[in-house]
């Protein structure tokens, strides 16, 4: 498995080679999918909230005689009964536990199996380097032009090392380019984004972290 390395300024170096533990294990979709779903679950946060007749306002007078009007009794207009009036079994916030457990190694092996399929497809570049002279977004936004040509307008995903931090800021305001640390990068990043532009130094850090 190869990957086009790039140096600083967008020009095409060599293909080089991906270590094959990391980028060579074939496509397994149900443990992508199962890694996937439970992903999303982990990030939902439960806002679905329903007062019961104990919050809701108002309802402390007897609405009307309990005998002699001919109407059925209530004691509060708070009743579920009545509109406005509390929910019965409504969600509560502190009911539901939507998060999913993910084991260490299917999360490893689902991001193994994306990287291995983006670097079949020829979907990861390589640079040795990002090196900017002004530092302007103008700037960054031309080196992927080089890199990338017509696909410039799909989603592409920058990888840097934690000591390139200071990076993000020239890549921020592209709109379709997402930016993440390596470490950081879950199947979520990898399925969202087209290409993914990696440094040397994130590739190592990658490897290091999936080996």
């Amino acid at each position: 498995m190869k990957a086009t390395l790039y140096n600083s300024k967008g020009e095409m170096l060599e293909q080089k080679d991906l270590s094959q533990d990391i980028f060579g294990l074939a496509l397994n979709k149900d443990l992508i999918y199962q890694v996937y779903c439970s992903l999303l679950a982990n990030q939902r946060k439960p806002i679905a909230y329903t007062k019961d007749r104990a919050e809701v306002r108002g309802g402390g007078k007897k609405p009307w005689a309990q005998k002699g009007t001919g109407r059925a009794r209530h004691g509060s207009i708070r009743s579920p009964l009545w509109k406005g009036g509390g929910v019965v079994f409504g969600p509560r916030l502190k009911n539901y536990n939507l998060k999913k457990k993910i084991n260490r190694k299917a999360k490893q092996q689902s991001l193994k199996m994306i990287f291995g399929q983006k670097a079949k497809d020829q979907e990861i570049k390589l640079i040795e380097k990002f090196e900017f002279k002004e530092g302007k977004t103008k700037e960054a936004y031309n080196l992927l032009k080089k890199i990338f040509g017509k696909d410039i307008r799909k989603k592409i995903l920058i990888m840097l090392d934690h000591k390139e931090k200071n990076l993000k800021i020239k890549f921020r305001n592209i709109p379709s380019v997402e930016i993440i640390d390596a470490s950081d990068v879950n199947i979520l990043h990898l399925l969202n984004n087209k290409f993914v532009l990696l440094s040397q130094e994130a590739m190592a850090n990658l490897e290091k972290r999936l080996s």
